[in-house]
Parts: structure tokens; sequence; C-alpha cells
């Protein structure tokens, strides 16, 4: 007989861990668990990355990224304060070098504004080097309230109190397949089957696999962009205080090589942005036949591939020629030279491209029977983990007619929303009897 829960969550990355979490906080008599491939929670995106706290100055008002990040940043903030998690508020420096670029910082801090970031300030030359004494720059942005954190930490402490909740965590079970069987949907995992009556799909790099196990109607997939990094040998740490970033290019929902402080010590630099042959390859020579196949065949990758591809010679370029990178940071630091750095980690990020060859920028929801599909939630997700879960959380008491006992047990059957603008519509609420415990 399969294992029986209420609701069972792909994926233990942070945005999984932080809906089960939520799920829990609200209904506590909630059956859920947690279904993760690797042997452990964090092991992809959720712990290779820079760990910065990010503010919300970026995004385009209105958006949920934009809506989340700015309140997932003081939910985020408070978890951490309760659970005694270390973090530092030390602060950004953006900086433009070029007239070009100085046109375009006054868009990011008009953002910044309408978002309601408090304390920004607009910065000239002598200022910038008041705050980074190393730094180039025509003119910047401070932004006081960034800050830096151990995500892998976060997600972790997340994990400890959904088990401490009641919740399971189901480590080395990879989902397979999903099918309907009644009103339940049943995972095929490599552990044996699970059956719920909710499933959130929060498989990140899988994320549009999963989707298509439930038949969803996609008009994305996912490409995997690999974002390598240097570090600072340490007798050059002082070149840089806090974050320092440049200007980002608005064709892309990237933020540029930039120089980061770390919260357990030391300071990164980067990362670009490459193309990756595998969706799960954090080094030049990881391949994957089948990745790379999956992605070429998609009609929406080609149209960005011939509006992009000079921009992806570039970062080849840069990511196989260490002089290019430090060009790159020079930048941002002019004294930084090729002996000042050595290779740092990597990360892949869990890009959605759509069909009319546009990377999406937003989050993206999708919601199929009993399934909601999280399909595109990159950077500021991990900031905006509490956040995201809460939105999720809020859309599935909306569909269920607000919290009780039925209330996590379905979607709106079918129903698609791009950028989760459209409002469900009403749902059956199933029997919930019956459920076992213990993962397969």
């Amino acid at each position: 007989m399969p294992y029986r829960v209420n609701v069972a969550i792909i994926g233990g990355g942070i945005v999984g861990l932080a809906t089960g979490l939520e799920i829990l906080r609200r209904s506590p008599a909630t059956s859920l668990a947690i279904i993760e491939k690797e042997p452990s929670v964090a092991a992809h995106q959720t712990s290779h990355n820079s760990g910065v706290i990010h503010s919300g100055i970026y995004y385009k008002p209105g958006s949920l990224k934009a809506k989340l990040c700015t309140e997932g940043v003081n939910a985020l903030l408070r978890f951490c304060d309760e659970h005694a998690i270390p973090y530092d508020i030390c602060g950004k420096v953006i900086v433009a070098t070029s007239p070009n670029e100085s046109e375009r910082l006054d868009e990011i801090h008009r953002r910044g504004i309408a978002n309601g970031l408090n304390g920004l300030r607009i910065l000239n030359e002598s200022e910038i080097r008041e705050l980074e004494p190393h730094a180039a720059g025509i003119r910047g942005i401070h932004v006081p309230t960034t800050g830096i954190v151990d995500y892998g930490i976060v997600a972790r402490k997340y994990a400890e109190l959904i088990e401490r909740g009641g919740g399971t965590i189901c480590l080395s079970h990879e989902v397979m397949g999903l099918k309907q069987s009644g009103e339940d949907t049943v995972l095929e995992t490599t552990q044996g089957p699970i059956e719920a009556q909710l499933v959130v799909n929060c498989a990140g790099l899988q994320s549009d696999r999963v989707s298509r196990m439930a038949n969803a109607k996609l008009d994305l997939t996912i490409v995997p962009f690999r974002g390598e990094y240097y570090e600072l040998v340490p007798e050059k740490r002082h070149y840089v205080r806090s974050l320092l970033y440049p200007v980002p290019d608005p064709r892309f929902p990237f933020l540029g090589v930039h120089f980061t402080k770390r919260i357990g010590g030391g300071i990164e630099a980067g990362p670009n942005a490459v193309l990756a042959l595998k969706r799960e390859g954090y080094t030049k020579t990881s391949f994957s036949s089948s990745d790379v196949w999956e992605y070429a065949t998609f009609p929406g990758f080609w149209l960005m591939a011939a509006k992009y591809w000079t921009v992806s010679l570039d970062e080849y370029y840069r990511s196989f020629s260490k002089a290019a990178f430090v060009r790159s940071l020079q930048r941002l630091v002019p004294e930084i030279t090729i002996d000042d750095l050595i290779p740092g980690g990597s990360g892949v990020r869990a890009q959605a491209l759509g069909a009319n060859g546009k990377l999406i920028d937003d989050f993206y929801f999708v919601y199929t029977k009993g399934v909601v599909h999280v399909c595109n939630v990159p950077s500021p997700a991990a900031t905006a983990s509490l956040a995201i879960a809460k939105h999720i959380v809020d859309r599935i008491l909306e569909a269920n007619g607000g919290l009780h006992q039925n209330a996590f047990l379905s979607v709106p059957d079918g129903s698609t929303t791009a950028y989760d603008q459209a409002h469900p519509s009403s749902v059956s609420h199933p029997d919930t009897s019956s459920a076992s415990d213990g993962c397969a």
C-alpha cells in the first residue's frame, strides 16, 4: 500500500521546505512529506549561491519578484533572529562606470523607491570611495538594507522545524512519474509510491520535467545557466568592504559579475552566466546529452540563441579565460590583478525560457489537477522563500474556501496562470481519511 499523505512537496530546496513549513504552521494536523531525490536537503541551488539577502531594488514595481522579495526579506530576518542564524546587513554599492550605465542607474533607483526601500542614497564618485575606497565609478547607489547569510543553514532549519512539526523528509526519493488515482496523485519514486491529495512541485532545475509528468501544458522549458566564482586571496580582501555590484544589463535577469562578502569569511567574485551543458553540472566539463537535447529541441531556445549568440560567446570566453574574467572585475576595482584571484565554487541557476525565446523574468506558477507547479523562482527566491511559501499557501486556501479540515487537499482543476495573475476557480474537497506514517 502506498505511503499516503495530505500534501507531498517535490523538492527539498529552500522554497519547497519553506512551503512545507508554512503549511504546517497554518494547519498542524496536515500530514506532509518533502520528497527529495538527493541524500540531503538544499543540495543544489540553495547551497550553490553567494548568500545575498536581496533588498528588492532591481525588480519591476508590481511584479511578484518585487512584492515577494520586499516581504520576504523582513520575514527572513525575523526567522534568523528567532533561530539565532547569523547574518550581516552589510549594505551594497551599485556603481555606474559610464554615462550609459548612469542613465540605467537612475531607473534602478526609481524602482527601489517604488518598491518601498528605505535609506537609498545616490552617490557621486567621492562618496563611492568613502564606502568602497578601491572602487571605480562615476555614480552609484548605496543600498543599506542588503545583507548576507548562509541559505544552507536557513534551509536545514526549515527542515528541522518541519520534522519537529510532524512532517516527514523523504531523502533519496527521486520522482519518476505522476499519475492520478481518483482525486489523489500517486508519486512513483525510486523508493516506492507515495499518494497525496495535494502535490506542490518545487523541483527547481527539474521543475518543468515534473510538470510534464502531470501533463501540464507548458510553453516553457528550464535552461540551466552555470555561474562560476573566484575568491580574493586573503591579503587582498580589503579591496572590498561589503557588496559591490555593476549596473546590470536590462536584457537579462542576471546582475553581472560582482564582489560579495561571505558570511563565513572571504570575498567572492562572480558569477558569470554560462549556458550549462548539464542541469546539475557544476564544472566546465559537466555534460548530459539528454539535458542538451531537451533545451536544444525547444523552439524558444533557438530564438534566444539567434538574438544573444554574441553575448553567449563572450560568457564562454570569460569562463575559460581568467584574464577576461579579471578584466570584467577591473571595471569595478581597477587594482585587481590575475594573481589576486583563486578558483571558487559554482552554481547552476534554473532559468525558465518561454516559447517566444524570452527568458522569463518574474516568478511563474502553473496549476493542474491536484498539483501546484512552481515553474520559475530564480533569484531572489532564497531571500523571498518565506513570502513565496505564504503566497502559494494563500492561493491554495483561496481555492479551497479558507482554512478548514480539507484546506490543503486540492488546487484548481486544470487552471494555468502565467505570473499567477488569474484567480483560481472553486474545487471539490475529497475525504481526508487514512494516512500512513513514514516514507516508503
